[in-house]
């Protein structure tokens, strides 16, 4: 998984309080801005999921390896591995507007380039690779941005809103993808693809207001160095680090079954329409458990029981697809994977909004960078070694054995998980220093790491 870090102090998922009123999104969605980011973000969102679907689907059919499969569907996540801090601090030295529209305008050609007739499949991944490399300074600056234009008390809703139209942008996209690949021509996403970078890109350039760089010129170092300030940031601070550790195994284990899905569906059925099918509900099963997790417990949980409930749902995240031990058909498997992913819809919100209210401006998008260089590490690794492993072994018990190396990794993290009041104490620190006045860019805050220790693990 996964998307921009995530706040939510809301007693529900449909408003929270500015002051002593309450936040709906009707306030959130009258900020203009805010509407042309919200776009530009689930159109960006649709037509990436309909390009993976479609590429995974065309490079087994040509291939017929898992391992291959498994690779056309991780090399997204290699500019993260890579170098996705170093890509995430150039977004901060200069404005976010022009590297959201750069980046767009840069990612339609290069996935134009899909579309010459006969591409070869290792030239064609190159592209899919280059063109991945335009995501980090992307997502940086927007998830940089939105602070800015929404204001910190509309904030917790608006990442959370977000969040959830990510995961049904995921459903719509994979299901789609896989449809279009199979019945059609995997061309057609790529087409699509290419149109909401144009259509995002076109929503930045007349909406969005130009602002300054988050550091000026004068405050820039070596990028190397800015990169390091961000680990350092995330790393150095008892909570964020706790946050840290729990949102990169959550997501190791609970990648697995979309990155194999495939496959997956190839081995359990010849037909190719039944197997369009099996890999559409494969790979949006986790994005619908995600959002209807996130509505429920939203709705029904307040803050101090969503906080209860992060230890239990973090392990039946991974608990719930140990069952694919026993091969059961795609059916089971994508309920098996909604399972999964409601328990991921239930926590992953609560941990986002702790890690984005500790986070001081200057360092959102370099801190964004880290965690999204971790969840992307840990996704593309665990997609790698499956894929591996499936090549040799029974596909459905590698997920299964490895689902069940999840669930005690993450058993284990739950018995160190720390006291509530230590991230209460770590969010009023950053708040009370917000208020005060904006934080210098050029200076490395140490509230953050001197709040109350703790035993941190936690996800953005």
């Amino acid at each position: 998984m996964s998307e921009d870090p995530d706040a939510r102090t809301a007693n529900n998922a449909a408003a929270t309080t500015e002051g002593d009123r309450l936040v709906t999104f009707r306030d959130l969605f009258a900020i203009r801005e805010y509407r042309a980011l919200y776009l530009s973000l689930v159109t960006n969102w649709v037509g990436d999921y309909l390009a993976r679907a479609a590429i995974t689907v065309l490079v087994y059919e040509e291939s017929k390896s898992v391992l291959l499969s498994a690779a056309a569907f991780a090399v997204t996540f290699l500019p993260w591995v890579i170098g996705g801090t170093l890509l995430s601090a150039l977004a901060e030295r200069y404005p976010y507007r022009r590297v959201l529209i750069t980046a767009d305008l840069y990612r339609m050609v290069l996935i134009a380039l899909l579309l010459i007739p006969h591409t070869p499949i290792p030239v064609m991944l190159l592209i899919v690779f280059l063109a991945s490399l335009g995501t980090p300074p992307t997502q940086a600056a927007r998830s940089a941005l939105q602070p800015l234009v929404v204001g910190r008390d509309k904030l917790p809703i608006a990442v959370a809103t977000n969040a959830t139209s990510v995961q049904a942008a995921q459903v719509f996209g994979y299901l789609a993808g896989a449809a279009l690949a199979t019945a059609i021509s995997p061309q057609v996403a790529l087409v699509i693809d290419v149109i909401t970078f144009a259509v995002s890109a076109a929503l930045i350039l007349t909406v969005v207001k130009v602002r300054p760089a988050a550091r000026s010129r004068a405050q820039r170092t070596h990028l190397l160095r800015e990169s390091g300030e961000g680990f350092r940031l995330v790393f150095g601070s008892a909570t964020l680090r706790a946050i840290a550790i729990m949102v990169f195994v959550l997501t190791m284990f609970a990648i697995v079954p979309e990155g194999l899905a495939a496959a997956w569906a190839a081995e359990g059925s010849p037909d190719p329409a039944t197997r369009g099918l099996n890999q559409g509900l494969i790979m949006a099963a986790g994005p619908i458990g995600f959002v209807v997790g996130g509505l429920l417990i939203n709705r029904l949980a307040g803050p101090v029981m969503r906080d209860r409930l992060v230890r239990p749902l973090a392990v039946l995240s991974a608990l719930a697809l140990v069952p694919a031990l026993a091969s059961p058909p795609a059916p089971i498997v994508a309920v098996l994977v909604a399972i999964s992913g409601i328990a991921q819809g239930g926590v992953v919100p609560t941990l986002n909004g702790k890690f984005v209210l500790i986070l001081p401006h200057g360092y959102r998008a370099r801190a964004y960078g880290v965690m999204q260089t971790g969840i992307q590490f840990s996704q593309f690794a665990a997609v790698m070694v499956t894929g591996l492993l499936a090549d040799h072994y029974v596909l459905p018990v590698v997920v299964g054995l490895w689902s069940l190396g999840g669930t005690v990794a993450l058993l284990y993290l739950a018995h160190r998980w720390p006291q509530a009041a230590t991230f209460t104490a770590a969010e009023a620190v950053a708040s009370a220093g917000a208020a005060a006045a904006p934080v210098s860019p050029a200076v490395r805050p140490t509230s953050l790491a001197d709040a109350p220790p703790a035993r941190p693990s936690v996800r953005p």
